[in-house]
């Protein structure tokens, strides 16, 4: 569109317009100045260029009518207020006589919108991003604000060589069709991630840190080596995290920066840090400021001292710890705050836990939203505060980690609004969903059931009542299995953890023991926690087992055991976990006791006793020490005790040695016949090998020892010295992209003539 605008000087003006004709001042003009010259009174307002739109609708938006005299300021308003309504792809206003004639040029409608040369984003998902839809009217500022859109969705899958060209297909009455030509390009992925000013750790090791990771070739199914903005602030907030739970309190992400190549396929990251110090705990200590509380009845909570490397997280923790351990003592509103005085000269910092009495605030009502599938009742019974309570802001905190770790959700939310009176709030949680069914397939090696296959099916949130369901089955050369799996995680309304399992397993153990054995049963569990990290256990097992395939050469104890029996186990297990974590533990411990009787019912008679007890301390950055053992024993009631139930040790449970490998032996065929009470015991220090995080590589280096002994009835036709054994040797781990690799190689320093050895023992795994 075109407007031309002529400006004069104020006595210029006069001049001119005392000498041009008045025909003159009836020539198309678009200046509302020069259309106001020798003003007058419109008589006549007329619309031209109008298709679809009615000369009305035009009029409508005009400032001036009929019998208006000609006004220059509202003359321009009237062609801007035009043009705003975007209904018009050009404007132009003219004086003619006493007429003002409005001349527009209407933008098109839209037809059909098209997208070409997408192949890796959906039509359906550019669609619903843009603004555009057919029938609507068509702008140059709308095409380029859609434009803009599908470059942002293609950026945010890693494709920033994207490139997106507008197409316009004329149609007969005014219409088009509108195509976006798409070329995708690469996906732009990350060349490098750099670190500037780190000396504690080196780069591959904080590359292991954050989220972002650099491509290779193994990535094909992940996309963490593609730029994405967002995931390079939370890297950010990953690094800080890390540096404040080893001490480097004064630690700051200087800045971060991603370079584009000129070819627009490959990004360079570049983290800046500044690390600081690293700081130790100075004094530790608690200032109880709520009547008739005392120090001492608090101060075994916690667990860090003075010379402790720093710890943000021990300290939010102690934090937690401290008001539901004050709660627990009668105190319904508490207020636990760290005081912290930072002496950067001494690289110490003394946290004072100042703990007062809290704001009288009661939660109102509880909110949720968010849930399509999932009832409220398995959201509300997660949370520590119930309407009606004293608020609680560490019982909140809590709640909301117990909300996540159901894994229902990929967020959760929870916030802290307003209620009918000052003390009152409301607290609103707003959670997302996500799948909770799960299809797995399987395949590995173990040297102790060889080359094997599973398949899983598992709804983690059945019926959207929280409730677990699986049906799982593996086939391996030496044993296979299948079970379903049925959990009430809160029966009865209770926090109780009920469920049950329907099994059948079948053992090949010619190569350890000359037999073959199946056993077909169900079970029933329930478990409840104590507190936060004791918890009690019980289960009942009904089972039948058959040996078979028994050869004549094989030793009497195994022969006399050829048919069927049944077994009714009681068990029970009592449990004290303060691990940091259950999957990859770094520090803490767990002790654990458990007890089983059999002979209410059935043809087998025992009482079975174990206990378990494991340490774990990080000595360093990825080096944790760990050690602990485990022991057990079983006696008959009125019979000597069956060759199934007994204790093998061996292999993974005694590395150096075969499964089944130590204990008493048959003298004529080196039969394992298992034993009557049985050790282990471990020391193992893990450690970096030096290489890239990413690689996921790690070794180990450890020492077993253990053994295992008696066997009723005494023969001399059995090798049983019941003596210790012990092994030393390293091993490596591999996350590898099939599944964890593991590798131990082991030699027996202690062990009997009579013990089958293995030096090298491998494990492959993977679930897809």
């Amino acid at each position: 569109m075109r407007r031309y605008y002529r400006f004069f000087t104020a006595g210029y003006f006069v001049v001119v317009l005392g000498l041009l004709p008045f025909q003159a001042m009836a020539q198309p003009n678009h200046d509302p100045v020069e259309l106001a010259q020798n003003a007058g009174v419109i008589g006549e307002v007329r619309v031209e260029g109008t298709q679809r739109i009615e000369p009305d609708t035009v009029r409508s938006y005009l400032l001036l009518n009929t019998g208006d005299p000609f006004d220059a300021s509202k003359i321009d308003g009237s062609l801007k207020s035009l043009f705003s309504t975007g209904l018009f792809a050009d404007v132009s206003l003219r004086r003619q006589g006493d007429a003002l004639v409005v001349n527009v040029v209407e933008n098109p409608v839209i037809n059909r919108i098209a997208f070409e040369g997408n192949d890796e984003v959906e039509s359906s998902d550019l669609e619903s991003e843009i603004s555009l839809r057919p029938r609507v009217i068509y702008t140059r500022t709308k095409v380029q604000n859609d434009v803009k859109r599908i470059l942002s969705i293609y950026r945010s899958s890693g494709r920033f060589a994207t490139a997106v060209e507008p197409k316009v297909i004329q149609l007969p009455q005014n219409r088009i069709d509108l195509v976006f030509e798409i070329n995708e390009g690469d996906l732009t992925e990350i060349r490098s991630i750099r670190f500037v000013g780190n000396r504690e750790f080196s780069d591959g090791r904080l590359r292991g840190v954050i989220r972002t990771r650099e491509t290779r070739w193994w990535r094909l199914l992940s996309s963490d080596d593609k730029y994405d903005p967002d995931r390079m602030t939370f890297d950010r907030e990953l690094l800080r995290r890390f540096y404040l739970t080893d001490g480097f309190a004064d630690f700051r992400v200087v800045s971060a920066v991603a370079e584009l190549t000129p070819d627009r396929k490959d990004f360079f990251l570049t983290f800046t840090v500044d690390e600081g110090k690293r700081y130790q705990f100075g004094k530790v200590d608690i200032e109880a400021r709520l009547r008739d509380l005392k120090k001492e009845d608090i101060a075994e909570i916690l667990e860090f001292e003075q010379g402790d490397w720093y710890d943000i997280e021990e300290v939010n923790d102690a934090i937690n710890d401290l008001t539901n351990k004050v709660g627990e003592l009668g105190y319904a509103f508490v207020d636990v705050r760290p005081r912290i005085n930072r002496n950067r000269k001494d690289k110490k910092i003394d946290v004072i836990f100042e703990i007062n009495e809290g704001p009288r605030v009661f939660v109102e009502r509880i909110d949720i939203v968010g849930n399509v599938r999932t009832q409220d009742k398995v959201i509300r019974r997660e949370f520590r505060l119930v309407e009606g309570d004293a608020f609680n802001s560490a019982k909140l905190r809590r709640s909301r980690q117990r909300i996540q770790n159901l894994a229902f959700f990929e967020s959760v939310g929870v916030k802290r609004q307003p209620g009918s009176a000052p003390d009152k709030t409301v607290l609103k949680v707003d959670v997302e969903e996500k799948s909770t069914g799960q299809l797995n397939f399987g395949a590995g090696f173990s040297t102790t059931n060889g080359i094997l296959g599973d398949i899983g099916i598992i709804e983690r949130n059945f019926l959207g009542k929280g409730q677990q369901v699986s049906l799982s089955l593996t086939i391996a050369s030496l044993q296979s299995e299948i079970d379903f799996s049925f959990t009430e995680p809160f029966f009865l309304g209770r926090e109780i953890r009920a469920g049950f399992d329907i099994f059948h397993v079948s053992k090949d153990l010619q190569d350890f023991s000359s037999f073959e054995t199946e056993a077909t049963g169900f079970g029933l569990r329930g478990g409840y926690k104590i507190t936060e990290d004791l918890r009690q256990d019980w289960n009942y097992t009904f089972k039948v087992s058959k040996v078979s395939s028994v050869s004549t050469t094989a030793s009497t104890l195994i022969q006399s055991a050829v048919g069927n029996s049944t077994t009714s186990l009681i068990g029970h297990s009592i449990s004290y976990d303060k691990l940091d974590s259950a999957i990859s533990p770094k520090s803490g411990y767990i002790i654990q006791m458990g007890n089983a009787i059999a002979g209410l019912g059935g043809s087998i008679g025992f009482i079975k006793n174990s206990v378990k007890s494991f340490k774990y301390f990080r000595i360093a950055d990825q080096w944790v020490l760990k050690f602990g053992g485990r022991a057990g024993y079983i006696f008959g009631l009125g019979e000597d005790v069956a060759v199934l139930d007994r204790f093998f040790i061996g292999g993974d449970s005694l590395r150096g040695f075969e499964s089944r490998g130590v204990g008493p032996r048959d003298i004529q065929t080196d039969d394992a016949l298992g034993g009557e009470w049985m050790y282990t015991g471990t020391m193992q220090l893990s450690f970096p090998l030096g290489l890239p995080d990413e690689f996921g590589v790690g070794g180990r280096t450890f020492t077993d020892i253990g053994s295992s002994g008696k066997l009723s009835p005494t023969t001399s036709a059995v090798r049983d010295s019941g003596s210790l054994r012990m092994s030393a040797g390293f091993g490596l781990t591999w996350t590898s992209p099939f599944g964890p690799v593991g590798v131990d190689a082991a030699v027996p320093l202690i062990k009997e003539d009579f013990d089958i050895t293995e030096n090298i023992r491998f494990n492959f795994g993977s679930r897809f």
